[in-house]
């Protein structure tokens, strides 16, 4: 038998199709064994919470690492820029205290001499803003982008605070305007146009009035920022500002010169809104009640409407002794008298009295009468005009004082109490209540001399100092004050008050020897005096001589006989509640202050002692010679 041999071509043919499969298998072991290697290696993204390869991980957090570090870098950048502008603030405001303020002065003010000498005139009549700053703030602020400059042209002026250069061409400057509103002045040469930028700045100094035409933006910081195109000086500063580091603390000199009070310390500024928002709230709510605001005269031939000791001074073509008013009282209720139902003041009031934390011998008040009201009237209107202008103020009855100062005592300690404005206040009523923390019993007849031996004795057992003179009155309040002001933290009606002490006010419809008078206290101390007007002419003269007789016993506040008043009661006085509220005490609440003269902007003073010598050493031309401008 014969051997047939294989063609060699399809030997080929079968091995390389032998091959292929193998390579197939190959490569489908290699890609089940790729799936299995895979499913075992992936991992989560703890950032984005993915299932990604270790790979993937290993490349996204280095990315992540590498923008932290940038990050951290740009952070550290804009620190290490805040810090530098700090210092150079502070070098800046250090080289500026070493020198000495005369010469400062002396060089400023013949800088300005020199311009007029050249003909120039350093004080322009006017520079035309297109708004305030703090209208800058309020436009701009939510809009504009960091490190971007607005193509529109504002024209705005305030006072510079602090200058602090950054290199020959750029130069920062903060500018204060209207309420302590607060911008960055980013001013470049690129951005100037108005002549030569280093002349434009050579001369601004702290303390300057500028104004400025530029761009508003933000810088590189993100601060709100104008970039002025051109700055003019439009007033200036001649003598050195206190810094930073000086500071202005020392209270004479803040009373003395509030102008630079103002200036340094920009929270003096919110103590006076404060104030004008009291002032506003009361003429509204007595104005939406249909009362007419009036003046009535300063100068009064009597001193009457208050027990208080008066300033006297000499008309000189009258060759008449006047006095300053101590209350405009007597005056509103004869303008009652004539229908005017419903009349208010708001003004100044002078008492020669002394002076301490809450007390100034010219303070202001606000006094209304209101025709056909009592002092149960008076009593809603009081809570309904407290608790009101409070809540609308602080958006709650409630407000924090500080009784000490916000300055922490000696061991670090800062007292802090809160006064609830919550109506209904507390009422008190005088002689019941001092009966009854004193388990005394007060006699009947208190106008009698048997009441006032009782009152000096009872004074003197409980130690309580009341100079002479010890008249009924000095007594009662001496007694008051001891006793139960100490209790009125909160808004509190101490009422009732005794005839005696109250000659203006009437006597009480069903508790004889009383009157309807009260006295709100918040503090401790007296905010409002209200009462039921005396309406009978005949009472009041009564009333007027017994005051008399005190006056004439040696009590100096006792009040004098006004016969015009009288007149005017026979004309006929409508039964009539009348309202006296201290602005000035409530000023102090509400501003958180414990000193009076804090919420005065000109507070009485003792003249400066150095002051007055070298006005007296000084002449006329001797002075005028130390003026150059």
């Amino acid at each position: 038998m014969g051997i047939i041999m294989a063609d060699p071509k399809d030997q080929t043919k079968a091995s390389e199709k032998k091959a292929e499969v193998k390579a197939e298998v190959k490569t489908e072991e290699k890609k089940e064994g790729k799936k299995e290697e895979t499913a075992v290696k992936l991992v989560l993204d703890p950032v984005t919470g993915e299932q990604v390869s270790k790979s993937e991980l290993k490349k996204r957090t280095k990315q992540r690492e590498k923008m932290k570090k940038k990050d951290e870098e740009k952070k550290i950048a804009k620190e290490s820029t805040k810090k530098e502008e700090k210092k150079q603030k502070l070098e800046d405001e250090k080289s500026e205290e070493e020198m000495d303020p005369r010469l400062y002065f002396e060089n400023r003010e013949k800088w300005i001499k020199d311009q007029k000498d050249k003909g120039k005139n350093p004080y322009p009549h006017k520079f035309q803003t297109s708004m305030q700053v703090s209208q800058f703030i309020e436009k701009y602020g939510p809009t504009t982008e960091k490190d971007k400059f607005l193509k529109e042209e504002v024209a705005i002026a305030g006072r510079v605070m602090t200058v602090r250069a950054s290199g020959a061409k750029l130069i920062f400057y903060d500018l204060v305007g209207d309420n302590n509103a607060k911008i960055q002045v980013f001013a470049s040469a690129a951005n100037h146009q108005d002549g030569v930028f280093k002349d434009a700045h050579a001369n601004i100094r702290r303390g300057d009035i500028v104004g400025i035409i530029g761009y508003p933006g933000r810088s590189k910081t993100g601060e709100l920022s104008i970039a002025p195109k051109s700055i003019m000086q439009l007033s200036y500063c001649l003598h050195m500002l206190p810094t930073s580091i000086t500071k202005l603390k020392k209270q004479e000199t803040r009373y003395r010169q509030r102008y630079l009070d103002l200036i340094i310390n920009p929270g003096v500024k919110d103590i006076f809104k404060v104030r004008h928002h009291i002032i506003r709230s009361v003429r509204d709510y007595l104005s939406k009640k249909n009362f007419v605001e009036v003046e009535t005269p300063i100068l009064n031939t009597i001193p009457s409407g208050a027990t208080a000791k008066p300033f006297a001074t000499h008309h000189n073509d009258l060759n008449l002794k006047m006095f300053m008013r101590i209350a405009p009282e007597l005056y509103l209720k004869m303008l009652v008298v004539g229908g005017l139902e419903r009349v208010f003041e708001i003004g100044k009031l002078f008492r020669n009295e002394g002076i301490d934390r809450t007390h100034n011998p010219e303070f202001t008040t606000c006094e209304f009468y209101m025709a056909y009201a009592d002092y149960n009237d008076l009593i809603s209107m009081t809570e309904e005009l407290l608790s009101s202008m409070v809540f609308n103020m602080f958006g709650s009855y409630k407000i924090k004082y500080h009784p000490n100062g916000k300055e922490p005592d000696e061991k670090g300690v800062v007292k802090e109490i809160e006064i609830d404005f919550k109506p209904p206040f507390r009422r008190m009523p005088l002689i019941e209540s001092l009966e009854a923390k004193l388990k005394v019993k007060f006699p009947t007849d208190l106008e009698s001399e048997a009441t006032r031996v009782f009152l000096e004795k009872l004074c003197a057992e409980l130690k309580v100092e009341c100079p002479p003179p010890k008249t009924t009155p000095r007594l009662i309040d001496k007694l008051c004050g001891e006793f139960l002001e100490v209790e009125c933290l909160n808004p509190t009606f101490i009422m009732e008050h005794p005839q005696i002490m109250s000659p203006l006010a009437k006597y009480h419809r069903s508790k004889p020897g009383l009157t309807e008078r009260f006295e709100l206290f918040v503090n401790y101390k007296e905010i409002i005096n209200a009462y039921t007007e005396l309406n009978d002419p005949k009472k009041q003269y009564e009333c007027f001589l017994s005051e008399a007789k005190a006056k004439d016993a040696g009590d100096e506040e006792a009040q004098a006989i006004d016969e015009n008043f009288i007149t005017a009661l026979q004309y006929g006085l409508p039964p009539t509640g009348g309202w006296g509220f201290g602005i000035d005490r409530f000023t102090m609440l509400l501003s958180d202050t414990i000193n009076i003269q804090e919420v005065i902007l000109f507070p009485t003073m003792k003249p400066d002692v150095a002051q007055i010598r070298f006005r007296n050493k000084t002449s006329h031309s001797q002075l005028l010679s130390l003026i150059h401008i």
